[in-house]
C-alpha cells in the first residue's frame, strides 16, 4: 500500500510524525519503505539518525532517479546504517525499514511524461517488495503532489491501494490551512479533477487528517497553570473542534492525534521504547499515538469516511 504524507505548511511535524509511523509499522512486523519526496527539504535521514543523509544524499537520490539521471534510487536500511544506537538493533519480529532519500540541495521541479513514467515504475517496484510505502511530499501545492497524483491515475497502478494523510498542528491557522490544501483553490481535490471524476472520488475517500502537537486541556501536564489559563485552553480547544468539524476535518475524517512532546518538539527524532522506559525523556502517550496511527493506517482499517462529500462533486 502507498501512503502519501502531506501538509499545507512547513513546521507541522509531518516528516517526523510519518517517520515515527514508519518505525512503528516496522516494529509491528511490516516491511516498510520511506520515500523522501520532499524535494526542497529532504531531511528524513536526520530523523532516522543516518548522519550521511541528514539533508539528503549527494548520490543517486529520488531527484536523480525521477529525472532519469540514475538507473535506481539509493536505498538505505535504517537498522544497518543508523548512527543512533537505539535504532541499530532490529527488534525481534520487526520488518525491514528502508529509506530512499532525496537529493542534497535539491528543489522542486515540474514533472513531464517521462518523470511520471519513472514515478510509476518506482511505486510499482517498491509496492511489490514492501507492505507499506510512505511517500513524504513537499509542503503545500507542490510539483511532487501533482506528480504522484498523475502516477496513481495511470492504469499500471489501478489495483494498487493508496491513501493520503494530511498533517496539521492543532491551531486555528493550521486547521484553516489544512482545509485549504484539500478543499481550496488548486488544492488536492481541485487538482485531481483533471484526472477524471472516478479518480477524484477515490482521492476524496482516501484522505484522512492527523493533528500534531496537541495539548490536552485536561491533562496532568497542565497542573501548574492558573485556573484562568486552563479555562482559556479548554475554550480554545472546544472552538478548534467546532471549526474542524465545520471544515470537514472533524472526527469522521480523523486518523489520529500526536500529543505535544518535548522530544518531538526540540529533537525531531524517532521515539523508541527506550526513550520512555530507560531514558524517561519522552511520554508514553506519544508512543501509543504513533502505534495507533501505524495500526489505523493499515489498508483494511483505513475505512473511507468522505463518501457523502464525494457524491456532491461537480
Amino acid at each position: 500500500m502507498l501512503l502519501f504524507a502531506t501538509s499545507d505548511k512547513g513546521g507541522t511535524g509531518r516528516s517526523v510524525s510519518s517517520c515515527n509511523l514508519a518505525y512503528r509499522r516496522a516494529i509491528q512486523g511490516s516491511n516498510v519503505c520511506y520515500v523522501d519526496f520532499d524535494f526542497g527539504s529532504p531531511t528524513a535521514g536526520a530523523v532516522f539518525a543516518i548522519n550521511d543523509l541528514d539533508h539528503g544524499t549527494p548520490g543517486n537520490g529520488i531527484h536523480e532517479y525521477l529525472q532519469d539521471l540514475a538507473s535506481e534510487p539509493e536505498r538505505h536500511s535504517v537498522w544497518a546504517e543508523s548512527d543512533r544506537r537505539e535504532l541499530q538493533a532490529r527488534p525481534d519480529g520487526a520488518g525491514e525499514l528502508v529509506l530512499c532519500p532525496g537529493d542534497a540541495d535539491g528543489s522542486e521541479f515540474p514533472g513531464d511524461n517521462t518523470t511520471v513514467d519513472r514515478c510509476v515504475k518506482l511505486l510499482q517496484e517498491l509496492s511489490r517488495e514492501f507492505d507499506l510505502v510512505i511517500v513524504d511530499l513537499s509542503a503545500g501545492r507542490s510539483h511532487a503532489t501533482e506528480m504522484v497524483m498523475a502516477a496513481t491515475a495511470r492504469p499500471e497502478l489501478a489495483n494498487l491501494p493508496w491513501r493520503w494523510i494530511v498533517f496539521h498542528r492543532w491551531t486555528k491557522q493550521h486547521v484553516i490551512a489544512a482545509h485549504s490544501l484539500v478543499h481550496g483553490e488548486r488544492g488536492l481535490i481541485e487538482t485531481s479533477k483533471a484526472l477524471g471524476d472516478e479518480y477524484q472520488r477515490k482521492l476524496i475517500a482516501s484522505i484522512r487528517y492527523v493533528r500534531t502537537a496537541v495539548v490536552d486541556p485536561d491533562g496532568a501536564d497542565l497542573s501548574g497553570l492558573k485556573a484562568t489559563q486552563v479555562r482559556w485552553l479548554r475554550k480554545i480547544d472546544a472552538d478548534l473542534h467546532q471549526m474542524a468539524a465545520r471544515l470537514k476535518l472533524g472526527r469522521m475524517n480523523l486518523l489520529g492525534s500526536v500529543p505535544l512532546d518535548p522530544v518531538l518538539q526540540w529533537r525531531e527524532q524517532i521515539i523508541t521504547d527506550a526513550d520512555t522506559v530507560t531514558l524517561n525523556i519522552a511520554n508514553q502517550e506519544t508512543v501509543k499515538a504513533f502505534s495507533d496511527l501505524a495500526l489505523r493506517s493499515a489498508e483494511e482499517l483505513f475505512v473511507p469516511g468522505l463518501e457523502a462529500i464525494a457524491q456532491g462533486i461537480e
